[in-house]
C-alpha cells in the first residue's frame, strides 16, 4: 500500500519534496494555488523566449543543488561562465570583478582596502555565526571597515539586497552572503563563475513534472487549500474548491502567516514572541534589448536618484542563442511585502523605473527596447532581524500525520534554491521512514463537500 502526500506549495521547494518523496514509491499530490509551478524560480514569458521571472544563479559550491539536479538528470545542461561585478556611484560605473580593480577603486582609500580584505577573511573563518545576530550588519560592517569603506562599498550592497531595511538586519547575513559568493571565485582566475540550466528554470520545473507524473504524483496549479483538518481514524482532510481529500501525512510548505490559516489549533502551535516573520518582497523591471545594457552580472547601485537598486545583467552569463538573440537585464527593488510599491500598476513602475534606466544608461534608444516587463512577489525571504533565530516563530506540529517545512527555518544562510534543496534532503532522510508508516488505508476518493 503506497503512502497518500499531501504536498502543499508548488515552489522548488514543494516540487523537490514530491519528486524525492515519490521516488521513495509515496502517491503524491502537490497543491499550488497560482497558475503556474516553481515559486519565485518559476518562468515568464516574454514574447520570443521564456526565461526565469526573477533573477537566478548557480554557484560552484551549491553541491546540494548540483547533486539534484544530477539526480534528475539535468546536470549535462548545466552552463558556466565567468561573471563581472560592478557598482554605479558618482554617475561612474566602477569594475569590482577582481584584485587589481578592487586596488584601483577610487572611493575606497589603501588603509580601507587593506581592512576590506581583513574583513572578508575574517568572514570566510567564522564558524559561530550566532555572535553575529547580536549586532547589525552596519554596525559590524562599519567597526571591520571604517566609516567610508562601508558608505562606498557595503551599503550599495545592502541596498540591493535588502532595500531600506537593511539597518535592521544582523550580521549573519553579510557573513552568508560572502562565504556563498566567495566560492564562486575561480581562485587561478581570481574571477567568479556562474551556472545556469539551459532553458533556464522552466527546464527544471517541466523535468521534475515529468518524473513525478511518471511515479503516478499528481500536480495541480491553480488549486488553492482551504484549510488542513484531521481525519479521526488517522490521516488529514485537505479541504479546497469545493472537494475533501484523504491523505496519510501532509507537509506544508507556505510561510507561518498562511500556514496558521490552514491549520487549526489541533494541528499546529506557533510559539514566538512574534506573531509572524517579516518578509521582503521585491517589484523587479526586466529589459529585453536588442543590444546588451550592461557588462555586469551584478551592478550594485549607490546613486538615490535611481529608483531601484541594482541591475541584474543575465545576459552576461546567459548566450543571447538561449533567448532569440536578444538581451536580459532586471532591476529590482526590494521592500518590506505591505510596502504600498508591491500595489502600484505595472505602468506606474514600468514608468518610473525606465527613468531610472535612461539616467545610468542614456545611450539606450527606445527603439532598442524590444520589451519591459514588471515582475513582483510578495514574500521572497524573511528579514533576518536581529536575533532572528530566537524570535523567528517555531512551527510544532501537534498531529503525527501532519509536518512543516518552509524559508522561516533558514536561521543562518541566505535564501537560495542551493539551500532549499539541502533543507528538503535533511528533511526526507529526517522524517522520509515516518512518511512511509500508514496507520490505516484510506478510501481513494475526493468527498464533496457541500
Amino acid at each position: 500500500m503506497r503512502t497518500r502526500v499531501g504536498i502543499i506549495g508548488g515552489g522548488i521547494m514543494g516540487l523537490a519534496l514530491a519528486q524525492r518523496l515519490s521516488a521513495r514509491g509515496m502517491e503524491v499530490s502537490l497543491f499550488e494555488r497560482d497558475r503556474q509551478l516553481g515559486g519565485l524560480s518559476t518562468y515568464h514569458d516574454y514574447g520570443p523566449f521564456f526565461w526565469d521571472r526573477f533573477y537566478h544563479v548557480i554557484l560552484p559550491s551549491d553541491r546540494h543543488l548540483i547533486g539534484f539536479l544530477q539526480d534528475i538528470g539535468l546536470k549535462a545542461q548545466l552552463r558556466w561562465n565567468p561573471a563581472r561585478t560592478g557598482l554605479y556611484a558618482d554617475r561612474r560605473f566602477h569594475s569590482l570583478s577582481n584584485t587589481i580593480e578592487l586596488l584601483r577603486f577610487p572611493r575606497v582609500g589603501p588603509i580601507g582596502k587593506v581592512r576590506l580584505a581583513l574583513a572578508v577573511l575574517h568572514c570566510l573563518r567564522m564558524r559561530d555565526w550566532r555572535v553575529l545576530e547580536k549586532v547589525t550588519v552596519e554596525a559590524w560592517l562599519t567597526k571591520l571597515c571604517g566609516r567610508r569603506t562601508y558608505e562606498n562599498f557595503w551599503k550599495p550592497l545592502l541596498l540591493a539586497k535588502l532595500g531600506e531595511h537593511y539597518k535592521r538586519v544582523s550580521a549573519v547575513f553579510i557573513w552568508t552572503y560572502i562565504t556563498r559568493i566567495y566560492s564562486a571565485r575561480d581562485r587561478a582566475a581570481h574571477r567568479e563563475h556562474l551556472g545556469h540550466v539551459a532553458g533556464g528554470y522552466r527546464t527544471v520545473i517541466g523535468r521534475l513534472g515529468e518524473l513525478i507524473r511518471a511515479q503516478g504524483g499528481d500536480l495541480r496549479s491553480e488549486a488553492a487549500v482551504k484549510a488542513i483538518r484531521p481525519r479521526p481514524e488517522g490521516g488529514l482532510w485537505i479541504d479546497g474548491d469545493g472537494r475533501r481529500e484523504p491523505f496519510d501525512k501532509v507537509i506544508c510548505t507556505s510561510p507561518v502567516d498562511v500556514l496558521r490559516r490552514l491549520a487549526g489549533n489541533d494541528l499546529l502551535e506557533v510559539t514566538s514572541g512574534r506573531t509572524s516573520v517579516e518578509y521582503l518582497g521585491v517589484v523587479c523591471l526586466v529589459l529585453v534589448t536588442s543590444r546588451p545594457v550592461t557588462p555586469f552580472y551584478v551592478l550594485n547601485i549607490a546613486d538615490a536618484r535611481v529608483p531601484f537598486t541594482g541591475a541584474i545583467g543575465m545576459s552576461t552569463v546567459v548566450s543571447p542563442e538561449e533567448t532569440a538573440g536578444l538581451y536580459l537585464t532586471y532591476f529590482p527593488k526590494y521592500v518590506l511585502s505591505t510596502d504600498p510599491l508591491l500595489s502600484e500598476s505595472d505602468d506606474t513602475i514600468r514608468r518610473q523605473f525606465l527613468e531610472g534606466v535612461r539616467l545610468m544608461y542614456p545611450e539606450l534608444a527606445a527603439e532598442e527596447i524590444v520589451g519591459a516587463h514588471v515582475n513582483r512577489a510578495m514574500k521572497v525571504q524573511p528579514l533576518q532581524v536581529l536575533d532572528y533565530s530566537s524570535l523567528v516563530p517555531k512551527a510544532i506540529t501537534k498531529h503525527p500525520d501532519f509536518y512543516v517545512l518552509n524559508t522561516s527555518q533558514f536561521v543562518n544562510s541566505t535564501l537560495n534554491n542551493n539551500e532549499v534543496i539541502r533543507a528538503v534532503d535533511e528533511f526526507v532522510e529526517t522524517y522520509g521512514s515516518q512518511l512511509e508508516q500508514v496507520r490505516q488505508a484510506i478510501p481513494p476518493c475526493a468527498v464533496t463537500m457541500a
